[in-house]
């Protein structure tokens, strides 16, 4: 269930959402929730659900909660991970891996962070070629092809 600001005024069984980086609200899906296919958006999100498929949030910030197991690629300008990821994680700001992360495949960033203690199996592309992330996503989407046919 995505919740909003509107959401948390129509009554007090409503879970708030939390203020993003970038003045407007974090989307929240729950541990309740089993997701195929693709998410795709303008907003920050926070998941603590299961995921198979694409996540694609644009220039916004994904948390990946502790609760949370991912099989899936994730674009997004940065990413702060607690959870589990099996897939290719794709900041073009930064990558903040937490002690309780297991990630399993490639990240790209420019930034990247990893607390002792967390879990990480892949391959590591840090620098300022990554190609600035916005909400186009066609352009998101035409890169992460040209990525994959190199």
């Amino acid at each position: 269930m995505m919740r909003s600001d509107q959401d948390t005024q129509r009554g007090p069984s409503a879970t708030p959402s939390a203020p993003s980086s970038m003045g407007g609200t974090t989307s929240y899906l729950g541990p309740g929730l089993h997701i195929k296919g693709e998410i795709i958006g303008n907003e920050d999100l926070k998941l603590d659900c299961k995921v198979e498929g694409l996540i694609s949030i644009g220039g916004f910030r994904l948390t990946v909660g502790p609760s949370a197991h991912l099989i899936a690629d994730i674009v997004a300008r940065e990413a702060v991970i607690s959870g589990e990821v099996n897939g290719d994680i794709r900041a073009c700001d930064r990558i903040e891996i937490m002690k309780s992360a297991s990630i399993v495949g490639d990240v790209s960033t420019g930034k990247i962070t990893i607390e002792e203690g967390a879990y990480f199996n892949g391959g590591v592309e840090i620098g300022s070629n990554n190609a600035q992330i916005g909400t186009d996503l066609d352009t998101l989407l035409n890169g992460a092809k040209k990525a994959d046919e190199k």
